[in-house]
C-alpha cells in the first residue's frame, strides 16, 4: 500500500515532526497559525513552537499517516503517535492558508 499525498504543508509539518525539527514545524504555518489539541489552542508562532516543544518534537514524538482524505483546503487525517507524551492514534485536521498551515487541530477522541 503507498502512502497517502498530502497537500505540501502538511506534509512539511509531518515531515518536521519526524525530523525533530521545530523551526520547520514553526515555519510551517501562517503568523497567526494555530495548534489546537484536544481544546488546548497554542496560536502565533510561540504558541506553535511551545506546543511542539511540549507535546511533539521536545516529547520525541514520531507521526506515521495512516489515512487522510482531502477537500479544498481541509485534510482530515488518521495517523500514529509516539512520544514521551502519548502513544496511539489520533485523527487530524489540517486547513491550508496558501503554501502554509492555518491551523492543526487534534480532536478529543470520543
Amino acid at each position: 500500500m503507498s502512502a497517502p499525498v498530502l497537500p505540501t504543508p502538511v506534509q512539511a509539518m509531518v515531515d518536521a515532526i519526524n525530523a525533530a525539527d521545530t523551526e520547520a514545524f514553526v515555519a510551517v504555518f501562517v503568523p497567526e497559525g494555530f495548534v489546537s489539541d484536544w481544546g488546548t489552542v497554542k496560536s502565533g508562532p510561540d504558541g506553535v513552537r511551545a506546543w511542539a516543544t511540549s507535546d511533539a518534537i521536545g516529547a520525541g514524538a514520531r507521526m506515521t499517516v495512516l489515512s487522510s482524505e482531502t477537500d479544498g483546503d481541509t485534510t482530515r487525517m488518521r495517523f500514529g503517535w509516539t512520544s514521551r507524551v502519548f502513544n496511539g492514534e489520533s485523527d487530524g485536521i489540517f486547513v491550508v492558508e496558501g503554501d502554509k498551515l492555518a491551523s492543526f487541530t487534534i480532536p478529543p477522541a470520543h
